[in-house]
């Protein structure tokens, strides 16, 4: 799939002796997974070049997975090659100093919303974009070396930006790549362990969502996290984010919404959209968001604000659910 354009992307990488990976604001497993993934196949690959991941944004439940690299002046980043994974546009890239790269590649599964770089390898039906490099790895096995750490790290992407292989997205060619990542011998077991065991004081956590959720008259399921109870839980706005998994599985909600109050002068709400059946995207793009087609986020300003949301959602779910059959 797409080897033309895989072939410039590689070519592009043979010509280069340094290269510099970036990733999104907020990281998540896939942009995690996919940078550090694809720069331990550079590196094996190439132990000539020198290759980068500098970012200091991190995300405390993906730890295990290691530290960045120490950070460089910015005349380093002048003479490379720059490789953004997993981020639709600019504005949301972590490490600003991609601006210095001789030349950009993107490489995304996003639905596009913005162009940029010199070479772009968009897929947005694609589970990950760790399904993507997993794919490039498997185009090219024959010129690149994978160990089990970089499969490690892609194939954590591949399960969290999926949800375990159950979301839109994940298809014959999704597994395909998945057990090439497999077949170097993941220990599963243990990275199971790292991604899903939860501390008990969050588990209380999760246990007032479920005294707090509502569902509104069409069927979007949502919650409201306030500083109050953040501090009262010790969250992270992270852990706090985490929360609208919890309101994936009520039969009939095809919709689910968290609210997170950020706490800052602006009185800035997170908000987190799932789906199924229904795409919710067009919702998170009304409200300076966007993402994927049942995977979103947006920003509201006020409670108010996040009612209009809500509204919105509860209306487009409406219209949904009058004209198609199947849902659940």
């Amino acid at each position: 799939m797409n080897k033309e354009i895989k072939t410039k992307i590689l070519n592009k990488i043979k010509e280069y002796d340094k290269i510099f990976l970036f990733r999104h604001v907020r990281n998540d497993g896939d942009c995690v997974g996919a940078t550090k993934g694809f720069k331990r196949i550079l590196q094996l690959s190439f132990p000539e070049k020198k290759i980068y991941l500098i970012d200091d944004d991190n995300s405390q439940y993906l730890a295990f997975m290691g530290a960045e690299d120490e950070a460089v002046s910015e005349e380093e980043y002048k003479d490379g090659l720059g490789i953004v994974i997993d981020t639709a546009s600019e504005k949301r890239i972590s490490n600003k100093n991609y601006l210095l790269c001789k030349e950009l590649i993107k490489i995304d599964h996003h639905i596009p919303i913005e162009d940029y770089g010199d070479i772009m390898w968009v897929e947005p039906d694609r589970s990950s974009a760790c399904e993507m490099i997993a794919d490039f790895y498997a185009t090219f096995k024959s010129e690149l070396t994978i160990d089990t750490v970089a499969a490690t790290h892609i194939y954590t992407g591949m399960v969290t930006d999926s949800g375990r292989f159950k979301y839109e997205g994940v298809n014959g060619e999704t597994m395909r790549n998945a057990a090439v990542m497999l077949d170097t011998g993941i220990d599963t077991e243990k990275l199971y362990a790292q991604l899903y065991l939860d501390d008990f004081g969050y588990l209380k956590f999760k246990a007032r969502i479920y005294q707090r959720m509502e569902i509104t008259e069409n069927g979007v399921a949502y919650i409201f996290i306030d500083k109050a109870m953040q501090e009262e839980f010790g969250l992270s706005l992270e852990q706090a984010s985490s929360c609208v998994n919890s309101l994936d599985s009520i039969r009939g909600a095809i919709c689910w919404i968290a609210f997170i109050e950020n706490g800052d002068e602006e009185s800035s709400i997170r908000v987190r959209l799932r789906s199924r059946f229904v795409h919710i995207n067009p919702i998170a793009e009304k409200y300076r968001g966007g993402g994927h087609a049942c995977a979103s986020g947006a920003t509201v300003y006020g409670w108010e604000e996040a009612e209009k949301l809500l509204a919105d959602a509860d209306a487009h779910v409406k219209e949904y659910k009058e004209t198609h059959e199947g849902w659940l």
